[in-house]
């Protein structure tokens, strides 16, 4: 596999405004992080709300300016691009948003919904009803959906049809911001296997930012830990999820509810909520939550160490619980 997106040390930061016109310094909702994503890839960015896992995601699509740092799409950088450039990109970087409902229009019917993209990008000698009927089917709706409206159609098929509207054009990379969120798990399940299917079948590439690592374990081939705005782990899904390396990552798997009853995870519960990104910690940005902390984490940052070992991460002490008892 090659590489299809490739992010070098990204930075997104906003402004604060103290004052109508006056600015009071800014903040980095994504702070330094580094990727890739091959052709053909799920790859998952898991984190609490607030780690920058959306921020991240609209800036690889220019709906963020990225400060600092590089996007490269197929060996573009996508970092500067001026919109109209942009635009044309967008037939192959395609973003589904968390809200199925909210994100449609209630004025436009299905049909023209899913749609849009074609008259967005000027295809003018499209058969739209066609396209619309083929879009329906492949996604599992029969095609006199194409005549209703948002309100009149339930969570579960509104994820579909935003399924259906960002593949209209064929894109290769797809990101989706929780595709899960808000349905029931019978329904999560229906829509995963609709992602894969639909990947296999037209070679898509795929980010998913979630905080739900069921969905992750589930589809992803890599998955990224997001804290704070930065990847504090990374590496193969099944590796992270047998043998975490960072006490974040741990802690979240150890919050998630184990299918298998053999499974054996230390069992750790993390202190209080995330530092506001208006104060960040100094040294490891996590050792105000994390129950194995060293004197040393209050004031050394950990490195990015990904030698020798199963996954990738940002921790000084990972040998800590790997001795510790479990239970």
């Amino acid at each position: 596999m090659s590489a299809l997106l490739e992010i070098d040390d990204v930075r997104v930061s906003f402004s604060l405004r103290s004052g109508l016109l006056s600015s009071a310094g800014s903040i980095d909702a994504v702070s330094g992080v580094s990727l890739k994503i091959e052709e053909g890839q799920t790859y998952g960015i898991v984190g609490e709300s607030g780690s920058g896992k959306s921020t991240l995601a609209r800036a690889i699509t220019g709906l963020h300016h990225a400060s600092e740092g590089s996007i490269r799409y197929r060996g573009q950088e996508l970092k500067g691009l001026p919109e109209k450039e942009f635009r044309k990109l967008r037939k192959e970087i395609v973003m589904m948003f968390q809200d199925p409902i909210g994100s449609l229009s209630p004025r436009l019917s299905i049909g023209s919904l899913i749609t849009e993209p074609f008259k967005i990008q000027g295809m003018k000698n499209t058969d739209l009803n066609a396209e619309a009927k083929r879009l329906l089917a492949m996604v599992g709706l029969p095609d006199e959906f194409a005549g209703r409206y948002p309100y009149q159609i339930s969570g579960g098929q509104a994820r579909r049809v935003g399924v259906a509207r960002a593949l209209a054009l064929n894109p290769k990379l797809l990101i989706a911001d929780e595709p899960t969120a808000g349905l029931d798990v019978s329904i999560q399940g229906e829509m995963l296997n609709l992602l894969a299917k639909l990947q296999d079948k037209l070679g898509l590439a795929i980010m998913i930012i979630t905080h739900n690592l069921n969905v992750v374990k589930h589809i992803t081939d890599k998955v990224g830990i997001m804290y704070l705005g930065k990847l504090v782990e990374e590496g193969n899904t099944d590796n992270v999820f047998s043998k975490p390396q960072h006490p974040y990552t741990l802690a979240l798997l150890a919050a998630n509810p184990e299918p298998d009853p053999d499974a054996q995870l230390m069992r750790i519960e993390l202190a209080g909520e995330p530092p506001s990104l208006l104060n960040r910690p100094k040294g490891c940005e996590f050792h105000t939550r994390c129950p194995f902390v060293q004197s040393s984490c209050r004031h050394e940052i950990p490195k990015w160490n990904n030698s020798g070992s199963v996954s990738a991460y940002r921790c000084s002490f990972p040998e800590i619980w790997e001795n510790a008892d479990h239970g």
